[in-house]
């Protein structure tokens, strides 16, 4: 029975996140970054070190890129292997939560920890995606699990064995950051146990000695074969970019709080039952009861260290704070669990909350299509030029398609229902089943879309440059794009990199350029550079 759950849960999550992985243009930055890194692993057969445009890239370590390598030779170069690695490691996720708890208490347990993940909106979504924190995450929580495992696993060494790997695994795919979330992680539960871990100092061993084998695997190897530089370098970003606002990307204290809020819904709306929450009795006695109770605050540990360390970081983008999904969508779990088994109360408070955010998002899904439809009303009341340019986009919009948002918020409310009439268990697959019903077709139907607003011009002025014997370069912004959808060869000409060269020099091949028209001033009137057309914001320039 247990073997046949299994499989069906990774058909299921097969089912969710292998189809259409294809379906849209990769987004810059991230997206395209890592693929682009693994098409010039592929092009120039270089697979230890990870490059950009054919130079040393110090951001990330390979172990993702490799994957994405990988898959690239089995699907060709393109968007759906770029996203078919997470896919893979988002099937492998939802097995381990079941499997977790299932371990924990029961299948009911593990059942729904596998939903509360698959249906919260970016947990899902990055599952689809091509970035690389969800296979960090999956890593860095395991080698968490593992150590929690010590305390109560029979053959405790194999669990420190594991730990250190899975650790060593996370550095090898994202760095550093890794140990740090790792060791605030330990400390701050060995404060809440008043000294008390459960990990022996030989066991702490067997962790940093597995981790340091792990990832010697590539550091190590680095380091022989070409010395301290590229992993100088690495190590001299990373602390950059936690200690300043890299890439552009600053925010407030509480951002990350609002993404978990908002983007983790509706797992995020069962924390808050933990507020005033009867604690009732203990469904589990003795040694499963402690273990339990002893999982949930190494959950609550992890939740509150990634989410006040990336409050801290200067550096404010979406997916820092993913790992929480883990701590959260289990801590949500357990509350759906005790909910349906009438050991804890949920409020009407808790759910007129989740009825509020839940009419809300679908109210901005039903509300694209109209934005769409009557966007040139819109147009004179947006302040940035750019985006005004966006806009103009020819995007085909139906009327019909806001009942997509109007169902999900029909399908909330009936959740809601069910729930104020204490039919627990219908209004919470109502309203997790639904959630991934509209994930599935946001990312289908509206993301497509979507990205033709942002991007779509310059993907297509990049793809029409696609195996050219030409230079073509972006001004006055960040992208990566250029590099991803041309195709672009390593340059036999090293004045390339000099963009004083590429815009004033005698150039050897035809050159071309792209800026946003708010940038684009300065360029149009350089001597040596015409307009050969703009499309939704973008600006085309060739040397003369």
């Amino acid at each position: 029975m247990n073997g046949m759950r299994y499989l069906l849960i990774a058909i299921a999550a097969a089912i969710l996140f292998i189809p259409f992985l294809g379906a849209v243009h990769l987004f810059d930055w991230d997206e395209i970054n890592f693929a682009e890194a693994a098409r010039e692993m592929i092009v120039s057969h270089n697979y230890s070190q990870v490059q950009i445009d054919f130079m040393p890239f110090w951001e990330k370590p390979p172990l993702f890129i490799w994957l994405q390598a990988g898959s690239m030779h089995l699907f060709g170069i393109n968007e759906f292997a770029a996203r078919f690695p997470n896919a893979i490691i988002g099937i492998a996720t939802l097995l381990c939560l079941y499997g977790i708890g299932r371990k924990l208490a029961d299948a009911k347990l593990g059942l729904w920890w596998a939903l509360a993940y698959a249906g919260s909106w970016l947990p899902h979504f990055y599952f689809k995606s091509g970035i690389i924190d969800p296979t960090f995450n999956f890593f860095i929580f395991l080698a968490i699990y593992c150590a929690f495992r010590i305390t109560y696993a029979t053959r405790p060494s194999r669990m420190a064995i594991l730990s250190g790997i899975f650790l060593g695994l996370a550095v090898l795919t994202k760095g550093p950051v890794a140990i740090l979330i790792s060791l605030l992680t330990l400390l701050v539960y060995w404060i809440c146990k008043k000294g008390k871990t459960g990990i022996t100092l030989l066991q702490l061993g067997i962790i940093v000695l597995c981790t340091a084998l792990t990832t010697a695997l590539w550091f190590g190897y680095e380091i022989l074969s070409h010395g301290w530089s590229f992993v100088n370098q690495f190590i001299i970003y990373q602390v950059r970019l936690l200690t300043t606002p890299d890439a552009g990307h600053g925010g407030s204290f509480f951002y990350h709080w609002i993404v978990l809020l908002l983007g983790c819904f509706p797992a995020s709306m069962f924390l808050f039952s933990y507020i005033r929450g009867r604690k009732g009795k203990s469904i589990y006695s003795g040694s499963q009861s402690q273990e339990i109770k002893d999982f949930k605050i190494w959950m609550w540990v992890l939740f509150w260290v990634v989410l006040i360390l990336f409050s801290i970081v200067e550096t404010k983008i979406v997916h820092y704070s993913s790992l929480c999904y883990f701590p959260l969508s289990f801590l949500a779990a357990w509350q759906l669990y005790r909910i349906t088994e009438k050991k804890v109360q949920l409020y009407a408070w808790n759910i007129a909350l989740m009825l509020l955010i839940g009419l809300l998002l679908g109210l901005a899904i039903a509300l694209l299509p109209i934005v769409g439809l009557y966007k040139q009303a819109l147009i004179p009341y947006i302040g940035d030029r750019f985006a005004q340019a966006n806009l103009q986009a020819q995007v085909p919009w139906s009327g019909w398609e806001a009942v997509y948002g109007a169902g999900y918020m029909i399908l909330v409310v009936v959740s809601a229902v069910f729930l104020f009439r204490k039919k627990m268990q219908t209004g919470l697959l109502c309203l997790f089943l639904s959630t991934i019903l509209i994930e599935q077709i946001t990312v289908v139907h509206f993301t497509p879309k979507i990205e033709q607003f942002s991007q779509g011009a310059a993907i297509e002025f990049f793809k029409s440059h696609e195996g050219k014997d030409d230079y073509v370069q972006v001004l006055s912004y960040h992208s990566y794009a250029y590099l991803f959808y041309t195709k672009k060869q390593p340059p036999a000409n090293k004045n390339y990199y000099n963009r004083d060269w590429l815009l004033n020099g005698a150039v050897d091949k035809p050159t071309y350029f792209i800026c946003r028209n708010t940038d684009s001033d300065p360029w149009r009137a350089n001597p040596n550079l015409i307009v050969i057309g703009e499309k939704n914001g973008f600006v085309f320039f060739k040397r003369k």
